[in-house]
């Protein structure tokens, strides 16, 4: 009897799932339970059960600035018994281990738009976009030895990197499917991962370091289109000039293959420039590639405009580590542990863009009308309220959406900006790998004062 009621005030002491299952229309508790049951999670955790670590996990994307235990009593009502230790959490998160969020992340983020939702689709066409970004990483030995260090010509980075490659829909900002790597790994070899996801009657815009025969390959294997940016200096006979001026031409593997006339995909090629003198790349030459042939369906001048939809994934990107995450570097002192909490980023980006989303459908707004900001700052001050009770989680949840669809952006005003920095050099002494184990202090400092006469 004294063991039974050990284990029941045990289970008395666990999180409680209120908060939590205020958000259980976009990551359900069951979900996430039959995850970790397929995964072999399912050994028991009287304090800190799994499904409640998944959710912490997630609590570290959105409130990305608070300690580990401020994100517990964020996600926890008062308790009575005291808040676990840091170390503890830490631990938690070790157990969890990264496949139950990989697992999840594939479950639950979806693509969101429909055809009505404006600027997600095209001509019947769902729009994505392909790009790739980088993250810091604490400064440890085995970050750098497992994902590496940016290289330049004069040193070596200041701080480890992980490359995050992410296939992002347009119209809603959702990052659909991402690749994690290190930073040595290139982005265009990283691409051909991500194409297997795409479906029939998708057109993927991407910039002119993807390019290369296989992608298109694989974007044409997949029943899809694709709309990109390319290099200048890339050579194309034009095969027939379009009334359009665009022109059709062949992609070859190789220069021989060019030559011999082997293997060549039918493309389309659009070139432009820009006449006017106050945006970038004014007068320069620019060119497109496109697998859409058809000039009457698909004239140049509305692909170009097209094109720089690509954009919104730029934007998306921003939304993730400049709003959202708003920390220089992360968090995670394990290789394991920074794939993990990339993954809990994405998962809390995709749940303040689902409530976006919603949110814009009950006012009939476009989605990207709405400020993410504002609905991060909404959801991080509305969620310790969540209620309970069904009913009032419901209430809750209503209350949440119409608050969040207050928060409408302005028309975008037609607008360039340079790309460059204020502060590029520093006058401090650049860190090297000599200071990397900088010797530590053998004696007090008391002990170490040696008064001069």
């Amino acid at each position: 009897m004294l063991g039974l009621d050990k284990e029941v005030a045990a289970v008395a002491q666990q999180p409680t799932a209120e908060r939590v299952q205020g958000l259980k229309r976009i990551i359900p508790c069951s979900t996430i339970k039959s995850i970790l049951k397929q995964v072999g999670q399912t050994q028991p955790c009287p304090r800190l059960p799994k499904w409640f670590m998944v959710w912490f996990v997630i609590g570290m994307g959105l409130f990305s600035t608070d300690c580990y235990r401020q994100v517990f009593r964020w996600l926890n009502r008062f308790r009575k018994k005291s808040t676990p230790e840091r170390t503890t959490l830490c631990e938690a998160r070790q157990r969890l281990g990264v496949v139950p969020l990989r697992w999840l992340m594939e479950k639950v983020v979806q693509l969101l738009a429909a055809p009505p939702t404006p600027g997600a689709f095209y001509r019947g066409m769902r729009l994505l976009a392909l790009d790739g970004f980088v993250v810091d990483l604490p400064d440890t030995p085995d970050h750098a030895r497992i994902f590496g260090r940016p290289q330049s010509g004069r040193a070596p980075g200041a701080f480890p990197q992980a490359r995050v490659l992410a296939l992002c829909e347009i119209g809603t900002h959702v990052l659909w499917r991402i690749l994690i790597k290190p930073i040595r790994r290139a982005e265009i070899v990283m691409a051909r991962v991500l194409l297997r996801y795409l479906d029939p009657g998708m057109l993927l815009l991407w910039d002119r370091g993807f390019l290369s025969y296989g992608n298109v390959q694989d974007v044409l294997a997949g029943q899809a289109h694709v709309l990109a940016r390319i290099k200048k200096n890339l050579v194309f006979a034009k095969l027939k000039v379009l009334r359009d001026g665009s022109y059709l031409t062949k992609l070859y593997p190789s220069a021989k293959h060019r030559r011999k006339d082997q293997d060549g995909l039918a493309v389309r090629i659009i070139e432009y420039t820009l006449t006017d003198k106050s945006r970038s790349g004014s007068g320069q030459p620019h060119r497109l590639l496109t697998t859409l042939l058809d000039a009457k369906l698909d004239p140049a001048q509305r692909l170009i405009e097209l094109y720089h939809e690509r954009w919104e994934e730029e934007l998306a990107i921003d939304e993730l580590k400049t709003h959202q995450r708003q920390r220089p570097v992360l968090r995670s002192q394990t290789p394991a542990g920074v794939v993990q909490e990339i993954y809990g980023l994405l998962l809390a980006h995709f749940v303040v863009r689902k409530l976006m989303f919603e949110a814009a459908a009950m006012q009939n707004l476009p989605p990207r009308r709405l400020s993410f900001t504002g609905a991060l700052k909404i959801l991080r001050c509305r969620l310790p309220e969540c209620p309970r009770g069904v009913r009032g989680r419901q209430r809750w949840y209503r209350k949440l959406l119409v608050e969040i669809a207050e928060e409408t952006l302005e028309q975008r005003r037609d607008r360039v900006n340079p790309r460059v920095i204020k502060c590029k050099m520093s006058k401090w002494a650049k860190k090297r790998p000599e200071h990397r184990r900088n010797p530590q202090p053998t004696k007090r400092f008391c002990d170490s004062i040696k008064i001069t006469r």
